[in-house]
């Protein structure tokens, strides 16, 4: 018969040995539930995985449109945000990210994206109330465009276009069949501040851009485009016609 000393130590000796085995190398902890990606939909982690790479860390300083910028997120709504996260921008980097779409993310995924994203607007920042539309059924004028690239962009970009001292060229063909016209919209609009780029308002200190000039630079841009063959070219182009674009 065992004394009761006895029974202590084999008491002792089998709760070391639980925590021995609860706290084994390559043992799950408590906390280390592996999710399934669907069951994400924290923005952190969804923005990370997905945008970042592109768009920049709390949406700044990417090589695309900055999403945290005061002037966009004041003229794109929760439909522009989720449409373009939905189905991407065809004949451009920007991908479909939804599952109905060919991509990994569920509609509650998507959702949480772009309830992050409108987190980062500051409603009080710009309250221009000659704001330009995010989009506009209206077609520019290129000879017009022209003109207005003249007085607004050309002490940055250079004549015609080519490039500058202090900015790069806009009508390179490799960029240009890369973006929408409504992406280059978009970024004649906003700007790119880390770029050293003025938003509409400060191109000519004191002559904010119209609405209609903003569409008729855009339209000189958009005819710089090379007309190549290729689905890359018509995505593009129908995409801008149908103003399905970020």
């Amino acid at each position: 018969m065992k004394t009761p000393a006895t029974l202590v130590a084999v008491a002792i000796l089998a709760a070391l040995e639980g925590v021995a085995c609860s706290n084994s190398r390559g043992r799950p902890g408590p906390d280390s539930e592996v999710l399934a990606p669907k069951a994400i939909t924290d923005f952190s982690v969804l923005y990370e995985k997905n945008c970042t790479a592109c768009h920049g860390p709390e949406g700044k300083d990417g090589a695309a449109i900055p999403l945290a910028d005061p002037v966009f997120l004041a003229i794109a709504d929760d439909a522009v945000i989720r449409r373009t996260a939905t189905t991407g921008v065809p004949g451009t980097p920007m991908p479909a990210f939804a599952q109905s779409e060919g991509g990994m993310l569920t509609g509650e995924q998507i959702d949480a994206i772009v309830t992050g994203i409108r987190s980062w607007a500051k409603p009080d920042h710009v309250s221009d109330s000659s704001l330009p539309p995010y989009s506009t059924e209206a077609p520019g004028d290129p000879m017009r465009g022209a003109d207005v690239y003249g007085t607004y962009c050309s002490s940055c970009h250079g004549q015609n276009g080519v490039g500058g001292e202090k900015a790069s060229s806009i009508v390179d063909g490799a960029y240009l069949s890369l973006v929408s016209d409504q992406q280059l919209r978009t970024i004649v609009i906003i700007g790119r501040p880390s770029l050293g780029m003025p938003d509409w308002r400060n191109n000519v200190p004191g002559h904010p851009m119209s609405a209609q000039e903003i569409s008729d630079v855009v339209a000189w841009l958009a005819a710089q485009r090379p007309q190549l063959p290729g689905p890359a070219n018509a995505n593009v182009a129908e995409a801008a016609t149908t103003r399905q674009l970020p």
